[in-house]
């Protein structure tokens, strides 16, 4: 099983090879979190993966700067060069538009997702739990976002309208080009999926984490 603390004490001594695999481990965290920040009207302009991957090079780049010692604090670090690299991106692409009230709300409330079932809204911590609950929850939403990469496209994309982005099947039948009741199976099959890869992460024989 992949140990992230060993990881993150190796990278911090100096062990480019751990620091590497660390960044990589979590970079399905930052792939979910982007995906529901990125403004809609630059998805068909630039890709979130585009923002995840500047955001990869310089945490690597300023790795030295980061000066925490656990995995929450490390993914604390990661989420605020991911908000920066988001907020430069809406800047530099929608500067001559006037902000809409949905940007304003996105850029303002991160970590206050709506509750789900699923707990999705752990993805980004609550600034005011306390710190050992921030740990469990972003330990758990890193393995969850890991979990969501790993499913089919469209699985993954139905599971992240549904329960990130709070869409209705209506909404997301509209937005895939496909019918509710497909959509229906898509998010019967993703959510199946996510439990079974849950279930091989708990007993330890998951290939991933």
């Amino acid at each position: 099983m992949f140990d992230s603390k060993a990881k993150l004490a190796a990278a911090k001594q100096g062990d480019s090879q751990a620091k590497g695999e660390l960044l990589d481990r979590f970079r399905p965290y930052l792939n979910v979190i982007a995906q529901r920040l990125l403004d809609e009207r630059l998805k068909g302009r630039m890709d979130y993966s585009d923002v995840v991957q500047a955001t990869y090079l310089e945490a690597s780049r300023d790795f030295e700067a980061f000066r925490g010692d656990s995995i929450e604090t490390f993914l604390a670090w990661l989420r605020h060069i991911l908000r920066n690299n988001i907020s430069t991106a809406h800047q530099e692409h929608l500067a001559t538009q006037k902000r809409s009230a949905k940007l304003e709300i996105t850029m303002n409330s991160i970590g206050s997702y709506g509750s789900s079932p699923m707990q999705f809204e752990q993805l980004i911590p609550a600034e005011t739990s306390s710190p050992s609950q921030r740990m469990m929850r972003s330990e758990a939403a890193a393995i969850l976002a890991a979990c969501i990469e790993g499913l089919p496209r469209a699985q993954g994309d139905a599971i992240r309208m549904r329960y990130l982005e709070g869409m209705s099947l209506k909404g997301i039948s509209e937005r895939m080009k496909k019918t509710e009741m497909a959509v229906a199976g898509l998010l019967k099959r993703g959510l199946q999926g996510l439990r079974e890869e849950m279930a091989r992460i708990k007993s330890g024989t998951s290939s991933f984490w």
